[in-house]
């Protein structure tokens, strides 16, 4: 698979597009669909936090919340590690980072797979217990540094990367399931995959995700990633996000945000127009955004977001990706990636 676009142009992409779809559902995250499209309609722009919002309640437009600045996070102690996660290092700089946010006045804090696991490995337990019952969307939703950092060609060495960096706080078959399809179809993006190229590797990483930590009941990720693909592009487009909301589901669960996200990129729309579906799609919109965002800025590169858009988000939030997707593609390249 080849690319027009150079790596490091669609890596950054990647990270760009998380953080543009985190900050397209911020003002939307946790409200249900009829909320939103009485508040603002449909999301096609950065928005302020509406008169519902609770958790991000008066944010500006285009601020972040955790799924970019854990992904950060994540990816600062991978470096650091020199391409280790180091569980005990994570989960101080975790509640390191939830303190910040309680400092701010934010309630975009831990989500509760990550602070029962965090609370768990710091009274003592296991890291490989602690994240046992961790089934949420926690772990993919930060991910992205580990898909830009591990090549997919090896999509055993890719899995298990997943899970050294999400065992944690999600090592169950769904956690792993679906951070591991979020990183493989960024890898694969990054390695000049098509939507589908990616998507298609995103439901073998899955299939193996699934088998990895412990086992918990709830629906298979690979299979709904097979089904949406197939359903979704039949559903007349103007019902499309009350399909998404009503038949797959767009909780925290992983295997219903998991799904909406990528079934959305499936679509392949215009990505901003992806991502403004995403956002106003209900319930975890910032996540879903971000993950759909991650995987197609890896697939499209910087192309496909809007400049003014890329502007106002790197400028609110003081981003500086520069150094850090350097730092992530060295361990790539290190580990056999293509430039």
């Amino acid at each position: 698979m080849t690319g027009a676009t150079s790596l490091s142009d669609r890596a950054r992409a990647s990270l760009v597009g998380l953080a543009l779809g985190d900050a397209l559902g911020m003002p939307t995250q946790s409200l249900s669909l009829d909320t939103i499209r009485s508040d603002h309609g449909r999301v096609t722009a950065f928005l302020d936090a509406g008169p519902h919002q609770r958790i991000a309640a008066g944010m500006r437009a285009g601020t972040v919340t955790d799924d970019t600045e854990q992904a950060l996070l994540l990816a600062d102690v991978l470096l650091e590690g020199d391409g280790r996660v180091d569980p005990e290092v994570f989960a101080r700089r975790l509640v390191e980072w939830e303190r910040r946010m309680l400092e701010r006045g934010s309630l975009d804090l831990l989500g509760p797979s990550t602070r029962a696991a965090v609370q768990r490995l710091l009274e003592g337990v296991p890291v490989e217990e602690a994240g046992s019952g961790g089934t949420t969307n926690g772990a993919a939703m930060r991910i992205a540094p580990v898909g830009i950092a591990t090549p997919s060609g090896d999509l055993d060495a890719l899995v298990d990367a997943v899970e050294a960096a999400s065992a944690l706080t999600h090592n169950t078959g769904l956690g792993i399931a679906g951070a591991s399809a979020v990183a493989a179809a960024i890898s694969a993006g990054l390695d000049g995959a098509t939507v589908d190229e990616a998507l298609d590797l995103a439901v073998e990483a899955a299939r193996l995700g699934a088998r990895r930590g412990t086992w918990v009941s709830g629906g298979d990720i690979a299979s709904r990633l097979v089904w949406v693909r197939e359903w979704l592009p039949r559903v007349p487009a103007d019902e499309r996000l009350d399909a998404l909301f009503e038949v797959v589901g767009t909780s925290v669960a992983s295997q219903e945000s998991v799904v909406a996200a990528l079934g959305l990129a499936a679509l392949e729309q215009d990505p901003w127009v992806t991502l403004g579906d995403a956002a106003s799609v209900g319930g975890d919109t910032d996540t879903i955004a971000a993950m759909a965002g991650a995987v197609l800025g890896a697939v499209h590169g910087q192309a496909a977001w809007p400049g003014a858009a890329v502007y106002t988000v790197t400028r609110v939030n003081g981003l500086d990706l520069g150094p850090v997707v350097d730092g992530l593609l060295a361990l790539r390249l290190r580990e056999g990636g293509e430039a």
